[in-house]
C-alpha cells in the first residue's frame, strides 16, 4: 500500500441546529410566565413585533407576503408553510445527545400546591401577604435601642440570623473578624435576644425555648433541666425526666404542655420571601363530551407582525444596510409567531393525552392515578420522548381539584390494584397516608403491607417504608411516642 497524500469523498449526515430551531426547542420547555418575559424582551428588540389583546380585532389572518428585494431572508409565507425546514416533525427529535436541559423520565412527585387529598376542592392560587420581613423588624429594634459600635455589632449579628430566627454564626470567629472582645459581642447578642419575637437570636432549640420560658417567668430549675434534655422528651422517656426534674406526673405534664406552647421557629411568623403564585399553563374543565383542554391565554400575549412598518421603511428607497436589518427582524418575527403557535399545539396535544390516561384522577382523586411514563405519552401521540419531556417541564395544570405540576401525573407502577393492573406509586402513597391518618391503634409497616394486600396492592415492606418516609410520616415507634406525649399534655 502506497503512502502519500490523497483526496477522498465521503457522504455523511448530521443534524444542523439552526438558531431558530434552538429557540423553538427552548420555548417548548418554558412556562407561560417565562414565555411572557421572553416575549417582552422580543417586543423591545424587534420593531416589527406587536402585542394585541382580544379587543384589538382579528389578528389571526396570515400575514401578506413580503415585498421582493435583494435580501435572501425567507418571508413569512415560507416560514409558516414549513418550507424553511422548521416543521413540527423537525422539532420532535431527540436532542438529549446535544443538550441535557430536558428532564428525565423518572417518577415525579406532586407539587403540593393544591393540597389535594382525594376529593376536596382547593384554591387555584397561593398569594403571599406583603408583611414586614423578620430582618426589617429586627433592624428597626436595633436602631432604636443601640448606637455606635454596638449597633455595628448588632448589624453583623442580624445579618447572620436566618428566616426561622436562629443565629447561624460562630461568635469567636466573628470577634476575630471585627477585632472586638468576645464579651462585647455576647453582650450585644443578649440585647438582641430580648427583641421581639421572643426566642430570636437563639443558637439552638434549647436556647430558643429557654428564652421564651424566661420571658414567661417559668424558667425554674425543673424547667431548665427539662429543656436541657429535650432528647428524652422526644423519646418519651418520662420516668427518667421525672427523676431528673424531681416532679410528679401532673407537674411533668404541665411542664411539657408549657414547652409545647412555645414557638420553636419564632422568625417564621414574619413575612420572608414572597410566596410564588402557581399560575396554571393549562386549564382543564369538564364538558358534555368529556374534558375540555385549553391553554391559559391570559398569560400569553398575542403577537402579530407589523407589515405596514416593514413596507414603509423597508422599501426600495431604504439603504441596503437598513433593509437587511429589517429583513432579519421580519424573519425573526415570523419564526417566533410560528414557534409559539407550534408550542401551543404541542402542549395541548400532550395535555389531552395525559387527561385521557388519568381520567380516573380528575373524576375520583389521587387514589385512582395510574402508572404513566413520558414514553407512554410519546408513543400515543407519535412524538419523541424528549419532546414530551420538554412539553411537561415547568408546566402547571388547573382543574377542579386544584393546581398540579404536569410531572405529578407521571409515576412508576407498583404492586397491583383492584383490577389486577399495576397501581400508581402516588395512589399507593395516598392510601398509606389515609390508613395512618385513620389508625386507632398504631400500625406497623408490616400491618400496612397486610392491609394494602387486602385492597389488592401487592407491595413490599421496604416500599411501604420508603413511601411513608417520603410523606413525612414517622415510623410506628415515633408515632407511638408522639401519641404518648400528646396524651401527657392533655
Amino acid at each position: 500500500m502506497a503512502l502519500g497524500p490523497r483526496l477522498d469523498l465521503r457522504q455523511t449526515q448530521q443534524l444542523a441546529m439552526t438558531p431558530q430551531l434552538q429557540q423553538a426547542i427552548k420555548l417548548l420547555a418554558l412556562s407561560n410566565l417565562e414565555i411572557e418575559t421572553f416575549i417582552a424582551d422580543e417586543l423591545e428588540r424587534n420593531p416589527l413585533l406587536e402585542s394585541r389583546t382580544e379587543d384589538d380585532g382579528d389578528t389571526d389572518a396570515p400575514p401578506d407576503p413580503p415585498p421582493s428585494g435583494d435580501s435572501e431572508a425567507p418571508g413569512a409565507d415560507e416560514l409558516l408553510s414549513g418550507n424553511d425546514g422548521g416543521s413540527e416533525a423537525q422539532l420532535d427529535i431527540d436532542y438529549e445527545s446535544l443538550s441535557d436541559d430536558g428532564p428525565g423520565d423518572g417518577p415525579a412527585t406532586g407539587l403540593g400546591v393544591s393540597g389535594e387529598s382525594g376529593g376536596g376542592d382547593a384554591d387555584i392560587e397561593l398569594v403571599g401577604e406583603g408583611e414586614m420581613s423578620l430582618h426589617d423588624h429586627l433592624f428597626a429594634q436595633a436602631r432604636a435601642s443601640l448606637s455606635g459600635h454596638e449597633l455595628l455589632i448588632a448589624e453583623q449579628l442580624l445579618e447572620r440570623i436566618d428566616e426561622t430566627g436562629y443565629l447561624r454564626a460562630d461568635l469567636l470567629r466573628l470577634s476575630h473578624q471585627l477585632g472586638l472582645p468576645l464579651g462585647e459581642i455576647e453582650a450585644v447578642l443578649a440585647e438582641i435576644q430580648s427583641f421581639d419575637p421572643t426566642g430570636v437570636g437563639a443558637r439552638s432549640l434549647a436556647e430558643c425555648l429557654a428564652l421564651q420560658a424566661k420571658e414567661a417567668d417559668r424558667y425554674d430549675p425543673c424547667m431548665r433541666k427539662l429543656i436541657e434534655r429535650l432528647d428524652l422528651v422526644a423519646r418519651g422517656e418520662f420516668t427518667r425526666l421525672k427523676q431528673m426534674c424531681r416532679v410528679d406526673d401532673e407537674e411533668l405534664a404541665e411542664m411539657i404542655a408549657e414547652l409545647r406552647s412555645y414557638d420553636p421557629k419564632p422568625g417564621c411568623r414574619f413575612g420572608g420571601e414572597p410566596v410564588q403564585t402557581a399560575v396554571p399553563d393549562i386549564i382543564i374543565s369538564e364538558s358534555k363530551g368529556g374534558w375540555a383542554v385549553e391553554l391559559n391565554t391570559a398569560t400569553l400575549p398575542r403577537l402579530i407582525v407589523n407589515r405596514s412598518y416593514y413596507l414603509e421603511f423597508g422599501g426600495e428607497r431604504s439603504d441596503r444596510k437598513s433593509k437587511a436589518w429589517l429583513d432579519e427582524c421580519l424573519t425573526s418575527a415570523n419564526w417566533l409567531v410560528r414557534a409559539l403557535d407550534q408550542r401551543a399545539r404541542t402542549i395541548t396535544k400532550v395535555a389531552k393525552e395525559l387527561v385521557k390516561r388519568q381520567e380516573g384522577f380528575f373524576r375520583r382523586g389521587v387514589a385512582h392515578l395510574k402508572p404513566l411514563t413520558l414514553r407512554d405519552i410519546a408513543e400515543a401521540i407519535g412524538m419523541h420522548e424528549s419532546t414530551v419531556s420538554r412539553a411537561t417541564s415547568n408546566k402547571f395544570l388547573s382543574c377542579e381539584r386544584g393546581v398540579f405540576e404536569l410531572r405529578f401525573f407521571f409515576s412508576s407502577g407498583v404492586g397491583g390494584g383492584e383490577d389486577g393492573e399495576a397501581a400508581s406509586s402516588q395512589a399507593v402513597k395516598e392510601r398509606i397516608r389515609k390508613l395512618i391518618g385513620q389508625e386507632e391503634k398504631i400500625l406497623s409497616d408490616d400491618k400496612l403491607v397486610a392491609l394494602l394486600k387486602e385492597e389488592g396492592f401487592d407491595v413490599a415492606r421496604r416500599t411501604v417504608a420508603k413511601y411513608r418516609e417520603s410523606l413525612g410520616i414517622g415510623s410506628s415507634v415515633e408515632r407511638r411516642r408522639q401519641r404518648k406525649l400528646a396524651a401527657k399534655t392533655v
